[in-house]
């Protein structure tokens, strides 16, 4: 059974739509070109194509229609961060190594290399979909983050966004971010959590958005990779040794009911992320791990979909940014259990 989910903060107050406001106010060449064949195929499946390395551990689509919903989600985050790439102090002042892990389209990745063109930033995934026209300072990698991390300079800053489901075992990529900072360094993990809340009982059971969210939950536990460990990652860091570890939390609502001005435009962020990446988001899932057949998953999409835009439904994403420390002084942990 799954963790309850801890509510982030008050309820939102709704909006009761008087007014008519609209809310909506790398790979370089050279890289490219001397990665082995074997990682640039794709692998096919459902009219989806997704990551050929270490092939089945990432349960999400690579192609251009996921990549532009993972630019359309960075800008949710830059809303809810009111304009921030994250919180951690290394986010303002310049680190001098920083990884972003699990870099995705490397959208963050670049900003950051903008912000600060004394950093050196290093973005990793098992997909090379970034781009190659990058700010110099700025380089990606097609690696396993699950294997042992082979960096002989360690980090000032590990970034972390949206990898809930993505490991077996999120305590041990943590170890391993511990392990590859300079003491004073900061992991920070931007997150979302499973399934989705509401505070006054319009998500109901009898929707299948209430059931989109638990079975998020059961696929991403039959797959191994859990999806629901945000609300841990506070006590994750701790255990591994990090001080100073902070825990913010914040809602995605899913469209435009909320009243307030920022969550209204959020939601409405949050809706498109949401319609435009639903079949992504569950067809390999719902086909690999709970033996549903892909028609069965599109019409589900469907309906879904229908209620994502419905304003009466006060749902939201339970949203955690979490970072911390490694001490001045720190001592190496031992390995994660």
């Amino acid at each position: 059974m799954a963790d309850p989910v801890e509510k982030p903060h008050g309820a939102l107050a709704v909006d009761t739509f008087d007014d008519d406001d609209s809310a909506i106010s790398t790979l370089n060449t050279s890289s490219l070109t001397s990665l082995r064949s074997s990682v640039l195929r794709v692998q096919e499946e459902n009219g989806r194509t997704y990551h050929s390395m270490s092939s089945g551990k990432y349960n999400y689509p690579n192609d251009e229609r996921e990549n532009d919903r993972l630019d359309i989600q960075h800008n949710v985050w830059l809303l809810t961060l009111d304009g921030e790439l994250g919180l951690s102090p290394k986010i303002s002042e310049p680190a001098k190594r920083v990884l972003d892990a699990g870099t995705g389209t490397g959208i963050w990745a670049v900003e950051y290399a903008d912000l600060h063109p004394e950093s050196e930033v290093i973005g990793v995934d098992l997909s090379p979909i970034q781009p190659s026209l990058v700010p110099p300072n700025c380089t990606f990698e097609v690696d396993d983050l699950e294997k042992e991390w082979t960096w002989s300079q360690k980090f000032d800053l590990v970034l972390s966004r949206v990898m809930t489901g993505c490991f077996v075992d999120m305590q041990e990529f943590i170890h391993k971010a511990y392990a590859h900072l300079e003491p004073g360094g900061y992991l920070e993990m931007q997150d979302l959590t499973n399934p989705l809340a509401c505070d006054d009982g319009t998500l109901h059971e009898g929707l299948e958005l209430y059931r989109l969210g638990h079975l998020l939950v059961e696929a991403s536990d039959k797959a191994g990779r859990p999806n629901n460990t945000a609300p841990r990652y506070k006590e994750y860091l701790e255990k591994a040794g990090f001080v100073d570890v902070v825990e913010k939390k914040h809602k995605w609502p899913l469209n435009r009911w909320p009243k307030d001005k920022k969550y209204k435009e959020i939601g409405a962020w949050t809706c498109e992320n949401l319609t435009s990446g639903l079949e992504g988001l569950l067809l390999a899932l719902l086909t690999r791990f709970l033996d549903w057949e892909p028609e069965e998953v599109l019409a589900f999409c469907t309906l879904v979909r229908k209620q994502l835009r419905d304003t009466s439904i006060h749902a939201y994403i339970p949203v955690y940014v979490v970072y911390g420390k490694k001490p001045e002084t720190a001592v190496e942990p031992s390995p994660s259990p």
